[in-house]
């Protein structure tokens, strides 16, 4: 979300004591204040969910110009590969305190808390109270500032129940893992929705019809959701000191123009297996020296800032000359990519340890990423993955020279680079991701869903 929010304005609760909400929510940033959602009745009563700045999650309420709760996490929550589901179930009526309210993330109570005033029996919630001419928000404080950044799915509320977490996700009996129930059955109450459900409508999805309007920003459909989480860049391995601006959910990145920079990113998920496909379009044509690969060795290149091609497990097609990069070494191999809006795909084949690179469109070097062991067209053969120092291969971007910056979008499976849609989307035989150009037979994207294909 970043910039973008939701706003509506909340009306007379069917109770005032008793709610529930429930989001899931992968993170992109971490380090700062982001507000999932306020209920802003004006400036003496209002309350929030948010991470804070120490990447705790916080509920913080005020009641006529005082603070009516606090509830603050122990437990940092610093995944941004993962979804998180979080669950506040709300009772102010009970008699004990931590019954009041409960935080489940994942279907698991919060219990190790850093701060615990709770709400007075029988008090007020301000989550749920009436905001009046002013905004119930999602995404934001009331004002569309200290916005969210990252991405949201199935986001309920409701007033008059407090609800378990298993109405809305339950333990998958084979992998042990957390998974989204898609249509939840609940009792929704006056002000209570269902937003974010269906793609990105913002139209209430419940029995009310309690829609909301686009505050500011883009609302941007994605692929990679709670039951099949894709790859996005990794925050926490990126070139120490001046580091590269990631975006758009971390799909989007701008390497930093300070010299001696050359690291840019990496993707969260690794692959140690299979045939997996990754585009990347280059945003800027100022910036005109990009390499795009796979590195078996992410976070010493972040650490060492090493260019995409530099290590041993490490392989990139250049920008500016279409050089071919590995073990520090360039050869000439195929057409430059250094135009604004040109897109490179990357074909990963670990079965048989072949990679392809295309150049909108067209394959390199007559490239054949269906050709088996053969390798036709691939520039080189790969290390397995299992010799990596990683144990796995990642996608990612560097610049070639440390007086520019590679400024780019990767599209992995998603259907966007940056905001913006793919313009015509090509065929895939998986059914997992939407890509610009075609992807091979055999391929798919980097998602949880891919590789376990």
């Amino acid at each position: 979300m970043a910039s973008t929010y939701l706003k509506r304005t909340n009306g007379t609760p069917t109770n005032d004591k008793i709610g529930t909400i429930s989001v899931w929510v992968k993170r992109s940033k971490l380090g700062t204040d982001q507000r999932i959602t306020m209920n802003f009745a004006d400036g003496s009563n209002y309350a929030y969910l948010r991470f804070t700045d120490g990447d705790v999650i916080e509920v913080y309420g005020v009641a006529s110009g005082s603070q009516s709760t606090q509830i603050r996490t122990n437990r940092k929550f610093k995944d941004t590969n993962a979804w998180y589901h979080i669950v506040l179930a709300i009772d102010t009526t009970q008699g004990t305190s931590t019954n009041r309210m409960k935080i489940y993330v994942n279907g698991v109570q919060e219990t190790s808390m850093s701060h615990t005033d709770y709400w007075g029996q029988n008090e007020t919630c301000q989550l749920f109270i009436a905001s009046g001419s002013n905004y119930h928000t999602v995404g934001s404080a009331e004002n569309g500032t200290v916005s969210f950044d990252g991405s949201m799915s199935h986001f309920h509320k409701c007033d008059g129940t407090a609800l378990a977490p298993t109405v809305f996700g339950s333990t998958d009996s084979t992998t042990g893992e957390w998974e989204i129930n898609t249509s939840p059955s609940f009792t929704v109450g006056n002000t209570g929705y269902t937003i974010l459900k269906d793609g990105n409508t913002i139209t209430d999805q419940s029995s009310n019809s309690n829609d909301f309007t686009l505050g500011a920003g883009t609302l941007t459909k994605t692929e990679d959701c709670p039951s099949n989480v894709f790859a996005t860049l990794n925050p926490l391995n990126l070139q120490a000191g001046t580091k590269p601006v990631l975006q758009y959910g971390n799909t989007s990145i701008a390497g930093s123009t300070d010299g001696g920079v050359f690291f840019n990113g990496t993707s969260t998920l690794g692959m140690t297996s299979g045939k997996f496909y990754c585009e990347f379009k280059l945003t800027s044509a100022s910036n005109n020296y990009p390499i795009f690969g796979i590195t078996g060795n992410p976070s010493e290149d972040a650490r060492n800032n090493r260019y995409m091609g530099y290590d041993a497990t490490s392989y990139g097609y250049y920008g500016s000359n279409g050089n071919k990069y590995n073990n520090n070494s360039s050869t000439s191999w195929a057409t430059s990519w250094n135009a604004q809006n040109d897109i490179v795909g990357c074909a990963v084949d670990l079965d048989n340890l072949k990679i392809y690179f295309h150049k909108n469109g067209t394959w390199q070097d007559s490239g054949d990423p269906t050709s088996g062991s053969t390798g036709t067209g691939s520039p080189f053969t790969l290390t397995a993955p299992s010799l990596t120092p990683a144990g796995a291969y990642f996608f990612g971007t560097s610049d070639g020279s440390s007086n520019y910056a590679s400024v780019g979008d990767f599209n992995f499976g998603n259907g966007y680079f940056g905001t913006t849609a793919v313009a015509s989307a090509g065929s895939n035989a998986s059914g997992i991701g939407i890509f610009e150009y075609d992807v091979p037979t055999g391929y798919t994207a980097l998602s949880t869903k891919g590789l376990n294909l």
